[in-house]
């Protein structure tokens, strides 16, 4: 009976707490969850599950301030991949290829939501919105 009693309250305060988030929260975590799986499958092999990159040939993930400067890029990077480019992170400099990507929006929001949160980084929800205006704008 006991047992009985503690599963009930529980689940009861399981779905209090849960009930507590709010939408940007759940937005967020779905998101980043999310995300977990598309670098896992798309970008691990090359910047490393600690998203330190692979010594001087692909760069760290790690750089809060190159992410932030290159925010509005950092779409375009995925989905059109770099050529012929030289990239200064974490004050070393980078000339190897990335390989285009066939993700939509919403997994390359999802992915950089992911990297701009883990890795040292703390820079918040990328909406699938962002994504596309930033795509719109690509050169």
């Amino acid at each position: 009976m006991k047992i009985k009693v503690i599963s009930v309250l529980c689940v009861l305060l399981a779905i209090l707490i849960y009930s507590c988030q709010n939408e940007d929260d759940i937005t967020f975590k779905r998101y980043y969850t999310t995300g977990s799986l598309v670098y896992q499958s798309h970008c691990q092999n090359c910047h490393g599950n600690d998203g330190l990159g692979l010594s001087a040939l692909m760069p760290p993930l790690t750089d809060t301030a190159f992410l932030r400067k290159n925010k509005t890029s950092l779409a375009c990077f995925i989905k059109y991949g770099l050529k012929d480019k030289i990239l200064i992170v974490d004050k070393r400099s980078y000339d190897n290829d990335m390989p285009l990507t066939d993700l939509a929006p919403i997994e390359i929001a999802e992915v950089l939501t992911y990297v701009a949160n883990s890795f040292g980084n703390n820079q918040g929800l990328i909406t699938s919105q962002k994504v596309e205006a930033d795509l719109a704008e690509c050169k």
